[in-house]
């Protein structure tokens, strides 16, 4: 009989920590950037998934290796790809389902626009969503024409598609997270927005500057 493993997700669709390989494989497969390790028990897998990835990578991999990957980690101030003159928004999530929190900052300085949470029982994916049509709101009721950057494409096809595509099971630890998902939802579905929404393009420019640095 084969050991059973524990795969750690720390960039992909929903991070976490996973018990068969079928699940993490729907989180990694087609998704740029990422990254994930299998570990033989869960407390190696819990420990390497809260010291992030970077963490585990400086005491497990080369110095080279190490630099290698960090290179791009933070932003060029001098890229005239990135439009500096926006909002970006991001979410962190520890676990799946676990502690969700959202915010967005201003591209060019990181100064903090909003910040919602923790909220419990919530995942990455609905963060981003909750994180994007927040943005929007915000921005309209400012009568403001900056764009938004997101490094989610779920979160960009669920605002196009006006609806949260997540599988989340609704709890009552999670009450709330609902009420704003129905919210966000609803406003969706009754304002029109001029906002250009923007992805992120994390592997030529690092981490969007709203992440929370858990990766």
């Amino acid at each position: 009989m084969s050991k059973s493993k524990f795969y750690v997700v720390w960039n992909g669709v929903t991070p976490g920590i996973y018990d068969n390989w079928t699940d993490t494989k729907l989180q990694i497969e087609g998704f740029a950037g990422a990254k994930y390790k299998s570990f033989p028990t869960r407390e190696e897998a819990d420990e390497a998934y809260q010291n992030g990835y970077f963490d585990y990578l400086k005491q497990n991999a080369s110095p080279q290796a190490v630099k290698k990957i960090r290179q791009g980690s933070e932003p060029d101030l001098h890229n005239k790809d990135i439009i500096w003159n926006s909002l970006s928004v991001d979410a962190a999530c520890s676990g799946n389902p676990g502690d969700m929190e959202y915010r967005g900052v201003y591209t060019a300085t990181g100064q903090e626009i909003f910040h919602v949470g923790p909220m419990k029982k919530g995942t990455n994916n609905v963060g981003e969503f909750l994180a994007l049509v927040h943005g929007l709101a915000l921005l309209q009721q400012k009568n403001s024409d900056l764009p938004i950057y997101t490094d989610s494409v779920n979160a960009m096809k669920w605002v196009k598609n006006k609806k949260a595509k997540t599988l989340l099971e609704r709890l009552p630890e999670n009450v709330q997270l609902f009420n704003l998902i129905e919210r966000a939802e609803h406003w969706l579905k009754t304002h029109t927005y001029k906002t250009q929404i923007l992805k992120w393009n994390t592997a030529e420019w690092g981490e969007i500057p709203a992440d929370f640095g858990r990766k």
